[in-house]
């Protein structure tokens, strides 16, 4: 029997736009804003009320950001979350906001929808213990899914997790309830910081990280997103990138 994962019906009708939370704003969050953008504006067009993004990142653009992240070279010395909303608030006639902070359980509200696209162990921790706090709440700020991105020099994956959400009762499909985050599928532990951390050139930025290996990134795990509201269900909850093999594996429920 096909395993599927059937959306909250507050998504569907929603009486205010969704809130998600874009935590890190540099090589993948970068494009992750971008795609949340575009997002947007295709609910808008099918009657639905959209979303509400709140950004969060303490980083300065530094040489090195420009021409792999989506910087140019006037916005060196400027926080990156405040260059990017800024951007896209009049590009797309928003009123998003940015936080120009580290992630802080303490000072950050829940939303409906948490995306972490950090590049260290201890964020993600960090992040974890704080999702999985207990909070009900009012719709507008209750979690119900975390979207992590994470990726090496030419590999990367994506995790879509969740809280436990109500399923329809169905004779043709197998419901998921629970779609497991990225600290419930992985021993943090285990995983190394080595190939992270701040680069002072381009060309020192690139390997470590192909050119393109953030942009195709967020344009696979955002479209999990599109699906999930366009269609109100998910048979997969991630994948894993290879760009080296052009190899994507879907994980599934």
């Amino acid at each position: 029997m096909k395993k599927l994962h059937f959306a909250d019906t507050y998504f569907q009708n929603p009486q205010h736009p969704i809130s998600v939370n874009l935590i890190g704003c540099g090589g993948t969050g970068s494009q992750v804003l971008t795609c949340l953008a575009r997002l947007h504006s295709a609910l808008v067009a099918l009657q639905h009320p959209g979303i509400y993004v709140t950004v969060y990142d303490h980083d300065t653009v530094s040489e090195s950001n420009v021409g792999r992240q989506l910087f140019s070279p006037s916005d060196i010395g400027r926080n990156k979350a405040e260059v990017l909303v800024t951007r896209i608030n009049r590009y797309f006639g928003l009123d998003w906001m940015a936080i120009p902070e580290m992630f802080n359980g303490e000072m950050m509200d829940f939303a409906n929808i948490s995306i972490t696209c950090v590049d260290n162990v201890k964020s993600r921790v960090d992040f974890g213990a704080w999702y999985d706090e207990d909070s009900d709440g009012y719709h507008a700020l209750k979690p119900y899914y975390w979207l992590d991105f994470g990726n090496a020099k030419q590999t990367g994956q994506v995790i879509l997790g969740s809280k436990e959400i109500d399923q329809p009762k169905s004779k043709k499909y197998k419901t998921v309830s629970k779609l497991k985050t990225i600290t419930e599928r992985v021993n943090l532990s285990k995983v190394k910081d080595s190939d992270s951390g701040p680069s002072c050139s381009l060309a020192e930025a690139l390997n470590k990280q192909d050119l393109y290996i953030n942009s195709t990134l967020a344009q696979l795990g955002m479209n999990l997103l599109w699906k999930l509201f366009k269609d109100g269900s998910l048979e997969y909850c991630g994948l894993y990138l290879n760009l080296e093999t052009m190899r994507v594996t879907p994980i599934n429920l």
